[in-house]
């Protein structure tokens, strides 16, 4: 693909060649970051690519892409080569995502139970765990609240618990909404009854 859209070929002229121009044929490539194109005489056209490095997923209004941490678009074909990345939901995520995800890596129990990152009404994230649950966080102080949630965690077990949404929205409260018909208390492990026979 690199040397298609070079527009190369074996015995050109060597004056006919426009490094200028093909470098930015180069930079039109999807994959690619920066290109750099030299001439070599007698007879070499020397090219160096950097590759955008993929960051996250991103899906907005069902349809997926691959994002470099720019958020700019990759490719929108093939993500799912691409399992381990952070899952980015909504319109303006693909911009703020790298925002969110470094913050979200400062607090590992928190980041290994999230599945998705959805941007509200592109000012401020709800994160969606593994148990579906949704975490809802406050615009531009996004780690204030997961400090908060990661310290009730500790003393609470919190993420355990069948939930349906952790407001933290409000910097002096937090609310917990329970699944229905299930105890916000974790699940504790019931002992083993023997019985003589």
């Amino acid at each position: 693909e690199i040397l298609a859209t070079s527009g190369l070929a074996q015995g050109q002229p060597m004056l006919g060649v426009s490094p200028e121009a093909i470098r930015l044929r180069l930079e039109a490539l999807p994959w690619v970051e920066q290109a750099s194109v030299q001439r070599r005489f007698p007879g070499h056209v020397h090219l160096v690519i950097e590759e955008r490095t993929p960051f996250a997923i991103w899906q907005n209004r069902g349809r997926f892409a691959l994002i470099d941490r720019q958020g700019r678009v990759i490719v929108r074909d093939g993500v799912e080569r691409f399992p381990d990345l952070p899952l980015v939901v909504g319109e303006g995520a693909a911009s703020e995502a790298v925002t969110l995800l470094g913050v979200l890596a400062m607090y590992p129990e928190v980041k290994r139970r999230v599945t998705a990152a959805v941007r509200v009404n592109q000012r401020r994230w709800n994160l969606r765990l593994a148990s579906g649950a949704d975490v809802l966080l406050p615009e531009g102080h996004e780690a204030a609240a997961l400090e908060r949630l990661t310290a009730l965690h500790q003393e609470n077990q919190v993420l355990d618990r069948q939930l349906i949404a952790v407001d933290l929205r409000l910097p002096d409260r937090m609310v917990l909404r329970p699944v229905p018909g299930e105890p916000a208390e974790p699940r504790q492990a019931t002992p083993e009854r023997r019985t003589r026979g």
